[in-house]
């Protein structure tokens, strides 16, 4: 069968076969440069379609991530019919087995994935560990940007957090609702000190 095309096509041309390759393959671009903490490349976007998807950004040696930890674990267990999470680390030098003791250490029971070449940071837009970026069911990028207030500086938190920025963003996501601030810095280790 001859398809006419509306445009002058090269049978040999690359660009057209990585045309084909991405139309084929929808969500190939998302997470094909994670790895699970086994080494296998991962992408958090082919399963749970009906969920949304929620990756928290932690670096090992940032204390506000660490802080975070039991923030992080009762949001997941809130949302965990309704939203897939995902730990990543970006940093280019950790190794599996420390990402593992560092989720022995904070009790963590949600999956990690590894983003050594940052493909998930710059489709998530995110700046600082620790971030979020929270994906509709059709993994589109919702909200980037801080858990909640609780830190106003780097050296500085108060007693308790005012906003729940991550919080509100799922709760919009979950009910496929736009989400009224949808980029908010967060406070702690940047990510390009890790370039």
């Amino acid at each position: 069968m001859k398809v006419a095309l509306p445009f002058p096509f090269r049978a040999n041309s690359r660009l057209w076969l990585m045309l084909a390759v991405l139309l084929v393959s929808p969500g190939i671009a998302h997470g094909q440069h994670s790895f699970d903490l086994d080494g296998h490349a991962l992408n958090p976007f082919q399963d749970d379609h009906a969920k949304v998807v929620v990756l928290l950004f932690l670096r090992r040696d940032c204390p506000i991530s660490s802080r975070y930890a039991p923030t992080i674990q009762q949001i997941s267990k809130r949302y965990a019919d309704s939203a897939t999470f995902w730990l990543v680390f970006p940093d280019k030098t950790e190794s599996s087995d420390t990402v593992r003791k560092y989720l022995r250490d904070y009790r963590y029971n949600l999956p990690a994935l590894r983003d050594p070449e940052h493909e998930l940071v710059n489709l998530s837009r995110v700046k600082v560990t620790p971030e979020a970026a929270v994906f509709d069911r059709n993994h589109r990028l919702l909200y980037d940007g801080r858990i909640d207030d609780w830190y106003g500086s780097p050296g500085g938190s108060r007693p308790a957090p005012r906003t729940h920025d991550l919080d509100d963003a799922i709760r919009a996501a979950v009910a496929g609702k736009s989400v009224d601030k949808s980029d908010v810095r967060g406070v702690g280790c940047y990510i390009s000190d890790l370039d």
